[in-house]
């Protein structure tokens, strides 16, 4: 009956609303973003590094994670390495390397969809041209 949520819901580390990290943020668990960071963010756990980014935060350069929730704006490269959510207010400028994506209406990516190796792609089936 209740869907479980991808990744881990834990959350260790808090960049609060109306902060501002300029520089190379490394994080261990899980880190929310809720202000601004200017650089690269990096999970240090390749199992357990979950981020989630809110509506009102953004970050101005790459991202590395294991488990990615997105309802803010990210602009630079992305690779997540198990579970993407975009959220409706999700802007992504940049490629997004992911191996599995759920993308709710509203979301926009701005950049190329890259499906990681071992990726479930999932295409509609094919319809003749003459099948009326």
């Amino acid at each position: 009956m209740f869907k479980k949520k991808k990744g881990s819901q834990r959350i260790d580390s808090l960049i609060g609303h109306g902060t501002q990290f300029d520089g190379e943020l490394r994080f261990s668990g899980g880190l929310r973003i809720d202000g601004t960071v200017a650089g690269s963010v990096t999970a240090l756990d390749a199992q357990h590094g979950t981020l989630v980014v809110s509506e009102k935060a953004r970050i101005d350069g790459g991202v590395r994670a294991t488990h990615l929730i997105l309802n803010g704006e990210i602009a630079g490269p992305i690779e997540v390495s198990h579970y993407v959510e975009l959220q409706p207010k999700a802007r992504v400028r940049g490629d997004l390397t992911y191996k599995t994506l759920e993308m709710h209406p509203g979301a926009v990516i701005e950049g190329r969809l890259i499906p990681l190796d071992g990726a479930r792609v999932i295409t509609a089936p094919e319809v003749p041209a003459d099948a009326d």
